[in-house]
């Protein structure tokens, strides 16, 4: 079996990026499939997680502009060659499979390119919010721009979300549950460390602002313990949060640690995960913190966390958004070391459901059906 992943760059730490690298080595190695990594704006720089040797990387070379919209005129002017470019290389290659997995343009056009491929959207974010919006708008042109999504969409042969929440935010029927699958490593974290650590892109929708605002109960009852956050900054969100911090005279207990190319390995250094994000799909870092045994602390946001945490039994769910009942549910781990323990070998376990080749099999079965 021959299978295209479609998507922009490979390069920076991300979800996508992780989950693609896994999925994408699974079928190589494992399946022994034909797998090719196309992108469209690597720009000649390395993949940010490691990939097969057996799998091929091929770069259109389009290089959209990512600080300007998708529809501004120095991206819309490019779509044409994105087109031509795509065309060609797939009746060229003459895939099985195509996998579209990030939202740029080739989400809009693929599924009408090369009839003979099996057609694959992918979706790695909540729509939770849009599903909302579309029923409050009353704009004619965002009301077009959804109707043409739900038709663009329907082309595809399969839709692939990540959890059960998320299906009823699509119109056609073709949308199917497959979560992410994660590695489970031998090692187990001691969860002895007096540290927390929070992940992700350094971006307002992860909600940071509230984990330190949290942080300030924390420090009051635990002063020694820290917060630690990983991640790439994004438009300038860094900044803003570090400011926070000092407003608040948490200098010494809240780290900014750059970005980690092995977030299992690091986990190992820390004894809970906090997550504070406004809306998650399925998000990686709780299966990776899950599966070396980091009990978690999260707001029940919609729709990702329920549908990883077992609350009470691997980690505790915060009413969404109330920083206060986050603070509470952090210091009870903190403070209770035995519960904390427990949580810890409860994660280890529960994260075999999540296992790659338990996933990857329901992948299997979707190309073969």
């Amino acid at each position: 079996m021959k299978i295209v992943f479609s998507t922009d760059q490979i390069y920076l730490h991300g979800g996508i990026e992780k989950v693609l690298a896994e999925k994408a080595n699974y079928f190589a190695d494992v399946c022994g499939y034909e797998v090719i990594v196309l992108t469209n704006q690597q720009k000649e720089k390395s993949p940010c997680y490691p990939l097969s040797k057996k799998i091929q990387t091929v770069d259109l070379g389009i290089n959209y502009n990512r600080e300007k919209s998708y529809f501004s005129w120095v991206n819309l002017k490019k779509v044409l060659n994105h087109i031509y470019q795509l065309n060609r290389f797939f009746y060229t290659l003459q895939p099985d499979v195509v996998i579209v997995s990030n939202f740029g343009f080739d989400t809009y056009f693929v599924p009408f390119l090369y009839k003979k491929a099996k057609k694959i959207k992918e979706f790695h974010s909540s729509r939770y919010f849009e599903s909302q919006l579309r029923n409050r708008t009353t704009s004619f042109f965002k009301k077009k721009y959804y109707q043409l999504n739900d038709w663009v969409e329907s082309k595809y042969d399969y839709l692939v979300v990540l959890n059960q929440d998320e299906v009823s935010c699509y119109k056609s029927d073709n949308a199917v549950v497959i979560p992410n699958p994660v590695t489970i490593p031998k090692v187990t974290a001691n969860l002895m460390n007096k540290k927390v650590v929070a992940a992700g892109r350094i971006a307002p929708v992860k909600g940071f602002e509230k984990l330190i605002e949290a942080w300030k109960v924390v420090h009051a009852i635990a002063p020694e313990w820290e917060l630690h956050f990983y991640g790439e900054d994004y438009l300038d969100t860094q900044k803003q949060l570090e400011e926070i911090i000092k407003e608040n005279h948490l200098e010494k207990v809240i780290f900014f640690k750059g970005s980690s190319s092995n977030m299992t390995e690091t986990f190992m250094d820390y004894s809970i995960y906090t997550m504070s994000s406004q809306t998650e799909c399925f998000p990686m870092v709780l299966l990776e913190a899950l599966s070396v045994g980091l009990p978690i602390v999260s707001f029940d946001c919609p729709n990702g966390p329920r549908n990883i945490i077992t609350n009470g039994e691997d980690g505790l769910l915060a009413e969404n958004q109330n920083i206060k009942d986050l603070a509470e549910k952090i210091l009870v781990l903190i403070q209770k070391e035995n519960r904390r323990t427990a949580f810890g070998l409860a994660a280890k376990v529960n994260s075999e459901r999540f296992s790659t080749s338990v996933v990857m099999q329901r992948w299997i079965n979707l190309l073969n059906s």
